[in-house]
């Protein structure tokens, strides 16, 4: 068999119903990894794959289950750990870094019934939005191999994309996930704070990471939200279990909300394409649910600037005793970011909480006017896939802080969001549509993106692939 080209919840039903073999499915994606052009995956451990999978096959003919993603091939991206694979940040500095453990949620994946292929491509340290390092080079989108497939995890949406595996993970610390979906035609759903643990030896960093899955399908976020959420003590932050995301899919009444379209939410400068496509499907979006629209004031204040601010002490301590050693090494961003260390002071430290505030009160003001915001995830479509972020719309200079205005919002907050696939460009590249709702509301938001996917159904590949 070819890898599977449907989601990896209907790959997971028809291993457990003995139908396909799990050793057939990784098979399949571990050859179509060693064809791909896309660079998107950094490390596989077949030997192990295999066996796993060949105890996944005995235990399904035992009459056994082994759980919700019985026998699916995963690639983690390359800043969570998985034991005895490489943990290198996309970096140079850390490219002799390999994980003595599992990540909380990769061992939530294995005990249900997943196997962990390998580890995919990410932009160094997940600070920039494509994916190309010194350390790998250039990862690819499978709708253009010019174009990025975003970042950081632009291998996860790559390969899922590309069909080299049905889901893989994802984080998400200013639209990680998000942006990478919406550059590849996929689902990426960052849930509110702490809904998937980080850990174990979680630091605190800026309180902007979330953990999630580049998906094809709802269902599939559904499920990973099923098998990976809910209190870890290893994660300070970690909010309490919640069950039956899968199963409760379509059981809110959309008609009952209010919605504001503000597809620039009032901070950011979008490709007139990516404005078309985005106004189109939230549109329809509106009209297929029912729900009820309102024209909310968004006034989202910049924040990219000061999401880079709060985030320097932790690249800070990432490469503590390797700089300025290290500097030749390093992506022009990084090396850049470091290079401002030199001049970081308190007031920095103190201007980052002061944004919180800010932006938490601007989104708080929204969600007092509406339940749902729906917006564009990316100002731009796909660019070149070597970078750099693009700073222009047409002639007007908007600054490389335009990249992640969309998504950063929900990283600062907490917020939950996720992005859809709304269209294409008139240069036949994926755009995302991006839905936002208050915190703890997620639930609300997988339901929002089914009816969407009833509406609207997307390729759940890019056209040929695998590539």
């Amino acid at each position: 068999m070819g890898p599977w080209l449907n989601d990896a919840s209907s790959l997971a039903d028809e291993i457990r119903a003995g139908r396909v073999s799990a050793a057939e499915a990784v098979e399949a994606s571990l050859e179509a990894i060693g064809r791909s052009q896309l660079n998107a995956v950094i490390h596989v451990a077949e030997d192990g794959a295999r066996a796993i999978a060949a105890d996944i096959d005995r235990r399904v003919a035992a009459g056994e289950d082994p759980g919700p993603f019985t026998g699916v091939p995963v690639l983690i991206k390359d800043v969570e750990a998985v034991a005895g694979m490489p943990q290198t940040h996309g970096s140079i500095a850390y490219r002799d870094n390999v994980a003595d453990h599992d990540s909380t949620s990769t061992a939530r994946l294995r005990a249900a019934g997943a196997v962990i292929l390998g580890k995919s491509a990410m932009s160094e340290f997940g600070l920039v939005a494509y994916t190309s390092t010194r350390l790998y080079g250039t990862t690819c989108n499978p709708w253009n191999l010019e174009r990025t497939p975003g970042g950081s995890s632009g291998g996860a949406s790559a390969a899922v994309a590309g069909g080299l595996v049905p889901i893989a993970s994802g984080g998400d610390g200013g639209g990680s996930i998000r942006i990478p979906a919406a550059y590849t035609g996929l689902v990426g759903m960052k849930g509110t704070f702490g809904r998937i643990p980080r850990g174990p030896r979680a630091r605190n960093g800026p309180l902007t990471g979330h953990l999630g899955p580049l998906a094809r399908s709802v269902r599939d976020v559904a499920r990973w939200y099923d098998v990976t959420s809910g209190y870890h003590p290893r994660d300070p932050f970690s909010l309490p279990r919640t069950d039956g995301w899968e199963r409760g899919l379509g059981t809110h009444d959309l008609r009952a909300l209010r919605v504001t379209i503000a597809p620039d939410l009032g901070c950011a400068v979008l490709e007139p394409d990516v404005r078309r496509v985005v106004e189109a499907a939230a549109e329809r979006l509106v009209a297929v649910t029912g729900m009820q629209r309102v024209d909310a004031r968004v006034r989202i204040p910049e924040n990219a600037t000061r999401w880079a601010t709060a985030g320097a002490p932790s690249l800070f301590a990432d490469l503590k005793g390797k700089w300025p050693d290290c500097a030749d090494d390093l992506t022009y961003e990084i090396r850049a970011a470091m290079q401002f260390m030199d001049q970081y002071r308190v007031w920095h430290a103190a201007s980052v909480d002061r944004f919180r505030m800010e932006m938490n009160e601007a989104m708080a003001d929204v969600f007092e006017q509406t339940d749902i915001v729906l917006c564009a995830t990316n100002p731009f479509e796909p660019y070149a896939a070597e970078g750099p972020m693009p700073s222009r719309v047409g002639e007007e200079r908007v600054g490389r802080n335009n990249n992640g205005a969309l998504t950063i919002p929900g990283n600062i907050t907490g917020c939950p969001a996720i992005s859809l696939p709304a269209g294409l460009s008139s240069n036949g590249l994926p755009v995302g549509l991006q839905a936002y709702a208050d915190r703890h509301r997620d639930a609300l938001l997988l339901d929002l993106a089914l009816a969407w996917e009833r509406a609207a159904p997307w390729p759940l590949t890019a056209p040929g692939a695998p590539v």
